[in-house]
Formats: structure tokens, sequence, C-alpha cells
């Protein structure tokens, strides 16, 4: 049995401690524009003074999809009697004074760059879930706001406890509670898994069946399993965190493109550290070139390595954004042509999507790591020479 010779190793997760609030607070709308008309007195006052407002909420798709499938520092749980119940997290900056942890609460919902929150005389600002420094801010244009995620002279750096971070460890506490109890239940009954290890057995057997051994090869598909197995199912459990669109789920992890990078970056140190040296004389010294062609063919082995993990990271991160804009787009033809006609059809396209995104969720699980077998099996190949 797979789990009776060996625990499978999965990556280190180191628990940070955090203090988190659940905040009821006064709601500052981010996602939709507000208009003020001011209403004039018509009859009996005599005076052209405005007494009152109405206020109307115009409904911005784009700013719904942007702020789902983008990070944040906070849990939007839900709104009650004009009050948001949000979970916020801590953050932790890397300052010009040290390093400094606070809620999130201090912004107060704040996501323009408005509120000024004062850390030990270190004043910062949050600018669409970026954090600047607040006299750096002023300065910048619109254009260099929009692009402040690479600003590095202008904010600290932050190793905040994020929605995507949150939901990262929640996903790793649930690999390793998940296959801790199947390593005890194959303890107890090494030769009749049941329940829980009975369920994932058949999925083990095929990442080494079928992805592993015919890639890798038998002598040292189980080398790699412990890695393989862990990119599989931490990839399948986030893709499927992301369609539950309530508390403590509805990240889009797998849909950030940092984490994919990260994922593919991974695979190409195990790649290229698993590299023998037919593998290596195969991109400084390609069999069958001419000699005056070797010195061409090396750069573009050389980006062939490359390209691999690149497409590992777009292709990850393309399918699962793509699937959340297309639910999402679904859900606000409701709130754009305000009928009630339009319900029916929309949520029926969106129950369809839904159901796709599961499997499409199994899917990119399963492609990442066959791709990664293959490009291992690829470094790891032994040539015969006659």
């Amino acid at each position: 049995m797979i789990f009776s010779n060996k625990p499978v190793q999965y990556l280190l997760v180191t628990l940070l401690a955090f203090t988190s609030s659940i905040n009821f607070a006064s709601t500052t709308v981010d996602s939709v524009s507000v208009k003020h008309e001011n209403v004039e007195v018509a009859e009996g006052s005599g005076h052209g003074e405005s007494v009152g407002h109405e206020i109307e909420k115009e409904f911005n798709a784009s700013e719904l999809i942007n702020s789902h499938i983008g990070d944040s520092h906070d849990f939007h749980i839900a709104d009650w009697n004009g009050h948001a119940i949000s979970l916020n997290l801590p953050v932790i900056l890397w300052t010009k004074n040290g390093l400094e942890i606070f809620s999130s609460e201090k912004f107060h919902h704040d996501n323009t760059g408005e509120h000024v929150v004062d850390i030990n005389g270190q004043k910062v600002v949050r600018y669409k879930e970026v954090i600047f420094y607040a006299d750096k801010f002023e300065q910048m244009t619109a254009e260099e706001r929009g692009n402040g995620a690479f600003a590095f002279d202008a904010r600290p750096l932050d190793f905040s406890i994020t929605k995507n971070v949150f939901s990262m460890l929640m996903s790793a506490i649930i690999l390793f509670f998940l296959f801790f109890a199947v390593a005890r239940s194959y303890k107890k009954n090494p030769n009749a898994p049941k329940g829980l290890a009975g369920f994932l057995e058949p999925l083990v057997t095929y990442v080494r069946d079928e992805i592993a051994i015919p890639n890798i090869g038998t002598k040292k598909a189980g080398k790699y399993m412990p890695y393989l197995l862990t990119i599989f199912f931490f990839i399948w459990i986030n893709n499927l965190i992301g369609l539950i669109p309530f508390f403590p789920f509805s990240s889009n992890l797998t849909g950030n493109i940092y984490f994919t990078f990260v994922m593919a970056f991974i695979t190409f140190i195990v790649t290229t550290l698993s590299a023998n040296k037919n593998y290596w004389g195969h991109i400084f010294n390609t069999p069958g070139v001419p000699v005056w062609l070797a010195p061409i063919m090396i750069p573009v082995e050389i980006i062939g390595m490359l390209t691999k993990p690149f497409a590992l990271m777009i292709r990850l991160f393309a399918n699962i954004t793509a699937g959340h804009i297309i639910i999402l787009s679904l859900v606000s033809l409701i709130f754009i042509f305000k009928t009630i006609a339009i319900g029916p059809v929309a949520g029926a396209f969106v129950l369809f999507m839904s159901v796709l995104e599961m499997l499409v969720a199994a899917l990119q699980a399963y492609v990442f790591t066959l791709l990664s077998a293959l490009f291992i099996g690829q470094a790891v190949e032994e040539h015969d020479h006659h």
C-alpha cells in the first residue's frame, strides 16, 4: 500500500499566530459609484434650499469582478442593516522604522488612499489593496498609482496575511489533517482501507500509475511521488475553495499569477536539480546538429527550459481566472438589465458554469501534475548509447 510503507511528505506549513477581529463597521462603498442629487423644495418653502439628497447606486460589473479575483487584506462576510461584517486580517509591514504589525481594521475599509493610518509615526495608506507611504502616494500620478505594485520605493515590504495567504494556510492544514487521518487508517487496516482512505486511495493510485510511472519511469517514480501528490491535491483543493462563494472560502488563490509563478518555479527547481548529464548534454551539445549550428542551438534550448515553467504558470492562472470571470459576468447580467426576467436564464448558466468549473478544478490540477511529471521525466531519462 502507498501509505503503509512511508508517510507522504508534504510542504512544511508554518502557522503564523495572528490576532484577527470580527468588525461590525459602516460600509464604505467601493464597488459602486454613488451619485448625489439635490432635491429642491417644491411648494410651501419659499426658499430654493436643498433639504435632502437622493443616493443612486450604479452597478459596476468590472469593479465587482476585479474585487473578487484580486487579493485583499480582509474578508467581507456579509452586510447587515447597512453595516459590513468582515474579518480583519493582520497587516505585517517592514517599513523604514522596522517591523510594524496591526489589524487591517485601521484602514476602515478604505481602498482609495484617502484614509491615513499612523503606526508609530509611520503614515501609510491603502490603494487598490496596495499599501503605500502616505507622503509618497500624494506625489504619485494616477498612472503610477495604478502600477503601484511595482513602485517599491513608494511602499513598504508587505508580508500581510491577506485573503489568499489565509486560504493557502487553510488548505495546507486541510491537507495535513486529511492525510494524517488516512495514514492512521492504514495503520489500523493496512489491507482494507475504509472511509476516507478508501476514497483517496484510487486518486493516489491514479497519480502513481497514470502520471508518475509513465512519465518518470518505474525506478524513479517513487522518489517524486510526494511532490506530485502534494501539488495535485494542493491545487485541486484551492481550486474548489475558490468556487465556494462564502467565508472562509471564496479566495482566488490559484487564479493569482504570483501563486502560479511560485508553483511553476518549484517544478523548475526540482527538474533542474534532478537533471542528469544526458539532459544537460542535450542542451549544450544537441545531438545530430552540425558543429556550426551548435552555438545557435544552446540559447534556443535554454529558452526552451524557461518556457516550460512559464507555460505551467500561465495555463493554471488563465483557466481558473477565466472561469471566475465568466461566472461573475453571468451574475452581473441580473443587475445590469435590472429585470427579474433575466434571473432564471442567468441562474441556469451560472449553475452550468459552476458544475463545469468543478470539472475544470480537477482537470487543471491533473494537467499541472502531469506536465510537472513530464518535465521531470525528461530531466532524469537515461538514453541508451549503442
